[in-house]
């Protein structure tokens, strides 16, 4: 990415933020710039926010009022909004799921960019990442910098309840306790220890 697509990115981020906050509409910046947001490297692609399913049609409304250029996709559950070659993806499901109220409850007002706006928890972004792995998309690298970055910031053991389901999700946090970047799941009471291996080794 170009400082100049950087910057165009920037201003993309700041004018929907804007745009919806000023629009009454219930938000949060989501996604690799929430982690960003709460220390994570900055990432070199689109960012993203994410509103409610019944707020879609005036978010449009709003940004492309702000001056961004807005495209629906064949998607169903985004709307994009570019400046130049700037992308935002305002999302209102996430992973095949409406967005809850209880996802905004959890966000916290940051400020990003000069603006301050809602961002995802970072239990929230973390879960909603390791949710759309599978065996067509399966990128540890980019996930590894943003769970070094924001541990202390993550509630694990719900993160182990929300991601349990999926084996992707699950080699994951084992890599990170096999890496110690955080403490092994705790062993149900009277069960046998996890075998030692060489990174639990004192």
């Amino acid at each position: 990415m170009t400082d100049d697509d950087r910057d165009a990115l920037h201003d993309a981020i700041r004018m929907t933020a804007v745009a919806l906050a000023d629009a009454d509409i219930r938000y949060a910046l989501c996604g690799s710039y929430a982690t960003w947001a709460r220390g994570a490297p900055e990432p070199s692609h689109d960012a993203d926010f994410v509103i409610r399913e019944q707020d879609v049609d005036r978010a449009r409304e709003a940004v492309a009022a702000a001056g961004l250029d807005v495209h629906q996709p064949t998607e169903n559950w985004l709307f994009k909004a570019y400046r130049g070659p700037a992308l935002v993806d305002v999302l209102f499901r996430m992973c095949g799921e409406p967005v809850g109220p209880e996802v905004f409850d959890r966000a916290e007002v940051l400020e990003v960019l000069a603006v301050r706006m809602p961002v995802l928890e970072a239990t929230d972004v973390l879960s909603t990442q390791l949710r759309v792995l599978g065996e067509h998309y399966c990128d540890y690298s980019r996930l590894l910098p943003v769970a070094r970055a924001l541990r202390e910031q993550i509630d694990w053991a719900r993160l182990r309840r929300e991601v349990g389901h999926s084996p992707y999700a699950r080699a994951f946090v084992r890599l990170l306790e096999d890496l110690q970047v955080i403490e092994p799941e705790p062993a149900p009471a009277g069960a046998a220890g996890r075998p030692e291996t060489a990174a639990t080794r004192p």
